[in-house]
């Protein structure tokens, strides 16, 4: 077990992993795919002019994101705050981390970027990765007016109404258990003492916009706007490929993109994102290999605006991939030690209440 463990933690190990997977992937989709002469040629006459519209629109998408960001990190930090440009910076790393690290590891990357530019006092990772967890948590909303709006509109395929429930249910009691904790977080500075207590605490703070309406609302605004700056970019994709849909088709098409990766079973799940997105778009006559070069296109776009966004704030953080990855490995350890720290804490309490027992 140790072995494997240890196997489980080798950089090197993981990424041949994670190319293996990849090119297995790559392989059965080449094998099982569609016809790859008709995607090819449905590139001939895409008007690039709406490419680079959607372009700009998912980057103004980035900037209102990072923005509801920033107004939820000026509830849980004190004074001085990190200015908005240290904020976008770390956000775009983040998105480069999630589009090339495994397991959404840009989360981690963008704690690590911006804990260099605040006070770095016990616990501040833990109040910015709770500050990550609330800004992730007010996607919730943005993703409920899209599911109306699709519902009201067009038609959800079978397939993802059991991952919108289930996503949904889950997404719900997260905000639930959010919302509670933020309201305990004076409870736990009752017990300075305690390390248990005292990351509880710093990890509370992160949810301090939970208990600032105004802060809240200002940051789901945000947030929602960059999901509908979003849903015009995938339109303007549609235009580019001259398909000739509806805006609720573009909202099916956004909708099914987001459940088609909530479970990453290879890198970008490249080609079941694209037949997720390829299906639904036939019963408004767009062509199923048509569809599926939408698919490439439109993650593609996504991809590299992640990268390139990201890639630019590397240089001006003066920060390489290779010191990124250390980086998020650094969070990940001081995480485990913690975690340790808390259950070394646990197990004492309850030595203590098992010796006055007898």
């Amino acid at each position: 077990m140790s072995r494997l463990g240890s196997l489980a933690r080798n950089p090197w190990a993981r990424g041949a992993l994670v190319v293996v997977i990849l090119v297995t992937a790559l392989l059965a989709l080449w094998w099982r795919g569609p016809q790859w002469d008709d995607v090819y040629h449905a590139f001939d006459f895409v008007a690039w002019r709406w490419i680079v519209v959607a372009l700009g629109l998912n980057l103004v998408s980035v900037l209102s994101r990072a923005i509801s960001w920033r107004l939820t990190i000026g509830q849980a930090l004190p004074d001085p705050q990190p200015p908005f440009g240290r904020v976008f910076s770390a956000f775009g790393i983040g998105l480069l981390g999630n589009a090339v690290l495994p397991a959404r590891a840009g989360e981690l990357a963008r704690v690590a970027v911006l804990r260099r530019h605040v006070d770095s006092g016990p616990g501040t990772s833990a109040t910015l990765l709770g500050t990550v967890f609330a800004h992730r948590l007010f996607d919730l909303f943005p993703v409920a007016l899209l599911v109306a709006f699709v519902l009201l509109t067009a038609k959800i395929p079978h397939w993802a109404v059991t991952s919108l429930v289930v996503v949904g249910l889950v997404g719900l009691a997260l905000f639930a258990v959010a919302m509670l904790s933020a309201r305990q977080s004076g409870s736990s500075r009752a017990h300075p003492g305690s390390a248990h207590r005292r990351l509880l605490a710093m990890a509370r703070q992160g949810l301090a916009v939970m208990r600032a309406p105004v802060a809240a609302a200002a940051a789901i605004l945000f947030q929602t706007v960059g999901w509908l700056l979003q849903l015009l970019a995938v339109w303007a994709v549609t235009a580019a490929f001259d398909m000739g849909v509806p805006l609720h088709a573009a909202g099916v098409v956004l909708l099914l993109m987001n459940v088609a990766t909530v479970f990453p079973l290879w890198p970008g799940n490249i080609g079941l994102l694209q037949a997720a997105v390829a299906l639904p778009l036939v019963s408004y006559g767009v062509a199923y290999t048509t569809g599926f070069a939408f698919g490439l296109a439109l993650q593609a776009l996504e991809m590299s605006v992640g990268v390139g966004v990201g890639v630019v704030m590397l240089a001006r953080e003066g920060i390489s991939f290779a010191s990124l990855k250390a980086m998020e490995e650094s969070e990940e350890a001081e995480e485990e030690e913690l975690l340790v720290e808390m259950q070394s804490e646990s197990d004492e309490r309850r030595r203590t209440r098992v010796a006055a027992g007898r």
